[in-house]
């Protein structure tokens, strides 16, 4: 149908209308995309080039160097040793399980770690680099490099781990390092990023984990350049880390070492404390471990071994192991006595080998008794009945308040892990604690150091320290920090009477050297040296009355667990107190013959700085001790590092 002129002019008009307003929000469009263009390079440009920036560049941190840790006289005790590792990237290495059978031809693999190992790669992204073995020696990893073509992915490293060059010695103090767990993030409210680089080593146990924040250092940071796929293309700048503080502590190398090797074949612990400074010179727990096992995670064989010797060698005895103290507590009633003015040191009480308190029957260790004791009679051949008689004059809570004074019940603050409290008891905490009323009977068990009455090897040693000095020493482990020494003041004076001390220190004396003395046997003879000290003997079960009529079973007639714990506190030179030592040996027998003789050992290492002479020794003694000498493990002294101490 042909349209008429006027139609065709209208339809051209409504077209040319169109046209101009779609070119009207054309050229609206583009101008304001030409603006907003503008905008973004010219006034935005800062912005956005950041933004670019961060998408291309990623910083990573540097993990720092952790701090070395030194024994009294320098000596290195927890050191970093360069780690010749072996580490795998999953893209790069294409049939993983073909690689590695080939490094299996040239490095021993172990297969918990393994198996760890190929854990951890799968979880990961496929560019980032796992470590497969560590701890390689120089020519285990030479091969490797010199196979490298045939080993995709694989890729020589080093690194720095932790190392324990002393060995068992120290492993209770320092303790050890480990990889961070689920366990370990779990605990810790704002985590440090350097605790989610795989594998990043931090303390576990002792003072390892007490002064980690000090230890670990602060990380550095490294930019790098990575491409889409986000792996590395190259290092753009590096802030370096500032690595962790450097700890001296007060103990002595060759003492500590020494000690453990006294100790040896028992279950023991032993503390030994400068009377002056209260330095810990050494806490010897044995039977000990190797804190370098747990470096790199334990097996479990390994692991089993050690949790199932009835020995406990995870066990720090010398500060977590509370025991009855048996009758190195009896200075503490008889001192109380004194304080109290209930008793006087030459008042007698007659002994007949046992005393009847509430229809109960007490025993003294001498069956047929001692007779007549006075205060230095009954210390120095122990007599039970003495003290049961001074404990009931003097009162329980009275002895308590003095016990804390030297020590006994409080918890030291020293940087190692699970410190025991102990325990004094009072009528006050069995009320609180038991819901039950103080009884005579647990008056004459506390006397003695039994019943309720509790003492780490640690508290014993101060206790010792504290009555040869008469001052309130307080123990000390840490010596410097980063070259810094740890400042302490002077003891104050313990709120007790010097000549009621001085009856106690005489006293002690006579234990060691008196002709009726419980520990004589373990005397020291040089006379520049005398040691004073106090055996004790603490029972671990209840001796039965049918037991009493058929006669006591020795203690070496029992089963190991059932055996009394043998203790021993001493100190020396008498006349002006130098060092203390306090000796627990658990299921050992007597103190006298189990504890005293370790003590006196180690004391003479402490007084001498090395093994000690024989002529320090009673003469009929000197070719057996010339003989346990020669079989002890002893490592040589060291000497410090002279040049720089990190690696």
């Amino acid at each position: 149908m042909k349209r008429s002129p006027k139609e065709t002019d209208e339809s051209a008009g409504l077209v040319t209308r169109r046209g101009l307003v779609l070119g009207g929000l054309q050229l609206g469009f583009m101008g304001a995309l030409g603006l907003r263009m503008r905008q973004m390079q010219i006034e935005e440009a800062d912005a956005y080039q950041l933004l670019a920036e961060e998408n291309r560049i990623n910083v990573r941190l540097i993990p720092p160097s952790r701090g070395v840790i030194f024994d009294r006289n320098g000596v290195p005790i927890a050191d970093n040793s360069q780690n010749y590792r072996i580490v795998i990237v999953r893209e790069d290495a294409g049939d993983v399980e073909e690689v590695i059978a080939r490094l299996r031809r040239l490095v021993d693999l172990d297969e918990d770690d393994l198996e760890r190992s190929l854990k951890e790669m799968y979880r990961r992204s496929p560019f980032v680099p796992i470590t497969l073995v560590d701890r390689l020696s120089w020519e285990d990893v030479a091969e490797v490099a010199v196979n490298a073509p045939a080993l995709p992915g694989i890729t020589p490293d080093v690194g720095l781990s932790r190392h324990y060059p002393l060995g068992e010695d120290f492993a209770h103090i320092v303790g050890y390092v480990g990889p961070v767990s689920d366990n370990d993030l779990s605990k810790l409210e704002d985590p440090d990023p350097l605790l989610q680089i795989p594998k990043f080593q931090i303390g576990k146990i002792g003072l390892e984990t007490k002064l980690e924040a000090d230890l670990r250092g602060k990380a550095g940071t490294r930019q790098i350049e990575v491409n889409a796929a986000g792996r590395v293309m190259r290092e753009l700048n590096r802030d370096d880390y500032t690595p962790g503080t450097d700890i001296q502590l007060t103990v002595d190398h060759g003492l500590q070492n020494y000690a453990q090797a006294r100790l040896a074949g028992e279950s023991a612990g032993s503390v030994v404390i400068d009377i002056e400074t209260g330095d810990l010179l050494a806490m010897a727990s044995s039977p000990s471990f190797d804190p370098d096992l747990f470096v790199r995670g334990i097996s479990t064989t390994n692991y089993r071994e050690l949790t199932e010797n009835k020995y406990r060698p995870l066990f720090n005895k010398t500060v977590q192991g509370t025991y009855p103290p048996g009758s190195t507590f009896k200075m503490m009633t008889g001192l109380a006595a004194l304080k109290a003015g209930v008793m006087g040191p030459e008042e007698t009480v007659y002994c007949p080998g046992h005393m009847t308190v509430g229809g109960r029957r007490f025993h003294c260790w001498k069956r047929g008794g001692h007779g007549w004791m006075n205060l230095d009679d009954a210390l120095t051949q122990s007599c039970d009945v003495y003290f049961y008689e001074a404990a009931q004059r003097t009162g329980i809570d009275t002895m308590a308040e003095l016990c804390h004074q030297f020590g006994l019940g409080e918890r030291f603050k020293l940087p190692v892990s699970a410190v025991a409290e102990g325990l004094i008891p009072s009528t006050k905490w069995k009320a609180q604690v038991r819901d039950e009323v103080w009884r005579p009977g647990d008056t004459i068990n506390a006397a003695i150091g039994q019943g309720y009455v509790l003492s780490s090897p640690l508290q014993l040693a101060v206790m010792t320290a504290r009555i040869a000095s008469g001052r309130a020493v307080e123990p000390r482990l840490v010596k410097s920090i980063d070259g810094v020494e740890v400042t302490h003041e002077e003891a104050p004076p313990l709120e007790v009477s010097t000549s009621h001390l001085n009856m106690i220190r005489q006293s002690m004396y006579n234990v060691s050297n008196g002709r009726r003395g419980t520990a004589r046997r373990s005397r020291i003879v040089a006379d520049d040296i005398r040691m004073a000290g106090k055996t004790g003997t603490s029972q671990v079960r209840n001796i039965t009355a049918a037991e009493r009529a058929r006669g006591v079973f020795r203690n070496d007639q029992l089963p190991w667990e059932r055996r009394d714990h043998g203790l021993f506190v001493c100190y020396a030179p008498f006349d002006k107190p130098k060092y203390a030592v306090a000796t627990v040996v658990e299921h050992g027998g007597g103190g006298s013959s189990a504890a005293a003789p370790p003590s006196r050992d180690i004391l003479l290492y402490a007084l001498y700085g090395d093994v000690p002479p024989l002529d320090a020794y009673p003469s009929d003694q000197r070719e057996g001790i010339q003989e346990m000498h020669d079989s002890m493990v002893l490592r040589p002294r060291q000497k410090p590092p002279s040049g720089p101490t990190r690696a």
